[in-house]
């Protein structure tokens, strides 16, 4: 399917590895023009210049940490007004809440809920202006099966998720759509981060309890980054102008829940 998008321009943040990338290297397989936000700038030009022999498109790299407004400043003054929008930050550490403190809270609300907020109000006029725009927040599975050593971060994205499912009833007259992205377990550093810390506390191997995990799931595997690129792209086409506000699920049916 073309998707219609060719010539577009994208931010996508968190961008150097992972889901981040994996959304840049569909969108820009679309003839999307990608400028690509992380914070590591070795392992940032490294993923654009993979990108860039790949697909031919035209790739800018902006090192920042998205999560600051000097972050976002510098990476909207690189990207201009871009057409479609790729908001992600790494989540919270795993942990028990009785060890995290006020910073802790305010760190993973910044980064994780405040952080698209402050860029969608930075992208979403121009947007309307032009009458096309596509916002596809980055959140987690989390958001719909909360797990119980990662509060910080089912906290600050849910709030996220009701902000987004006000706004993008407003905006999709004007054929701007947001939408959430849930990630269930890919394989990614941040899953692997997460089996560590389930493996100190059970006193299990970090491979046993992946395989654990694997095991698990109705699909009795892992997702791969590609399968979120592509579905990432295909929210951001010109063929999805009529879905909005809602949170699209990829855990490989973990969820139990018919709603």
């Amino acid at each position: 399917m073309d998707l219609a998008i060719a010539g577009r321009s994208a931010l996508v943040c968190a961008s150097s590895k992972g889901l981040g990338r994996a959304c840049a290297l569909s969108l820009a397989r679309e003839g999307v023009a990608v400028t690509m936000v992380a914070r590591g700038e070795e392992a940032l030009h490294a993923a654009a210049d993979e990108i860039r022999r790949e697909t031919g498109a035209r790739i800018l790299t902006v090192t920042a940490d998205i999560t600051t407004a000097e972050g976002r400043a510098a990476a909207l003054a690189v990207c201009g007004a871009p057409d479609i929008l790729v908001t992600n930050a790494g989540g919270p550490k795993p942990g028990d809440f009785r060890q995290w403190e006020r910073e802790h809270w305010i760190a993973a609300l910044d980064a994780n809920m405040l952080t698209p907020i402050e860029l969608i109000k930075a992208t979403l006029d121009g947007m309307i202006a032009r009458r096309f725009g596509r916002i596809v927040n980055i959140t987690s599975g989390a958001v719909k099966a909360p797990i119980d050593i990662l509060g910080l971060s089912n906290g600050a994205r849910s709030g996220l998720t009701g902000f987004v499912a006000g706004l993008a009833r407003k905006t999709v007259a004007h054929n701007v759509t947001i939408n959430n992205l849930l990630p269930g377990p890919f394989e990614t550093d941040r899953l692997r981060e997460t089996a560590r810390q389930w493996a100190s506390q059970s006193g299990k191997s970090q491979e046993d309890v992946l395989q654990e995990r694997r095991a698990a799931n109705p699909s009795g595997r892992f997702g791969t980054p590609a399968e979120f690129g592509d579905a990432c792209a295909y929210l951001c086409s010109a063929q999805a102008g009529f879905i909005t506000g809602q949170n699209l699920l990829m855990d490989g049916g973990n969820y139990p829940g018919t709603f």
